[in-house]
């Protein structure tokens, strides 16, 4: 007959090679602790570009900023409403497009794409006349309008040369918005010249 003390010795006899056991599964064959495998780091989309992309993300930037100083100019000095909100339109949308094409600029160019013109005058761009000159203008509003005019339309200008030659797709999309948003100003600015004034403006440029 067993004693208890031998049915005690029996359990620990059992239990030890069970917990090895039991040990042994929750590790791997060589009895290490699995680890799920590591996943690589997503890598960022390849950026692709010619020169007519870098050259127009590059490019635009100062235009914007002339409008940008415009639009500032006409929220301190212009005497109608209508005026002070497209000035402010201009001013949050073209900041906001000018920080995206830095960034676009500065991908390109560590992408390799080399830097060139869009092969455009000053006069096409619609760049050819000072912003600042508008501080002495009289009547304020006219001078604007005759200013913001055509500087939209070199901005268009560049923007469908980018559409017919660009072939980053971000970039397309980001002209194709200009061309959009500023056909709109356009048209507005034209009836408000009519309206206020009498004629378009064309005349003058």
């Amino acid at each position: 007959m067993r004693t208890r003390r031998s049915r005690r010795q029996s359990a620990r006899t059992l239990v030890g090679p069970l917990a090895v056991a039991l040990a042994l599964a929750a590790c791997g064959e060589e009895g290490t602790a699995t680890q799920a495998p590591k996943q690589a780091s997503p890598q960022p989309p390849k950026v692709t570009g010619n020169r007519i992309d870098r050259a127009f993300v590059s490019e635009m930037v100062p235009h914007h900023r002339s409008a940008v100083e415009m639009g500032e100019l006409a929220q301190r000095h212009s005497e109608r409403l209508q005026i002070k909100q497209l000035a402010q339109d201009i001013i949050a949308a073209q900041n906001a497009e000018i920080e995206r094409m830095r960034g676009l600029d500065q991908r390109l160019a560590d992408a390799g794409v080399a830097k060139r013109s869009l092969g455009m005058t000053a006069h096409e761009m619609g760049t050819h006349m000072d912003p600042g000159a508008l501080r002495r203008a009289e009547p304020f509003d006219r001078a604007f309008l005759d200013m913001m005019i055509p500087h939209h339309e070199g901005a268009i200008r560049m923007a469908k040369i980018q559409l017919e030659r660009g072939r980053n797709r971000t970039v397309k999309r980001l002209a194709a918005g200009i061309v959009d948003a500023q056909t709109k100003e356009i048209a507005l600015m034209h009836q408000w010249r009519i309206q206020w004034f009498g004629v378009t403006g064309h005349e003058h440029h």
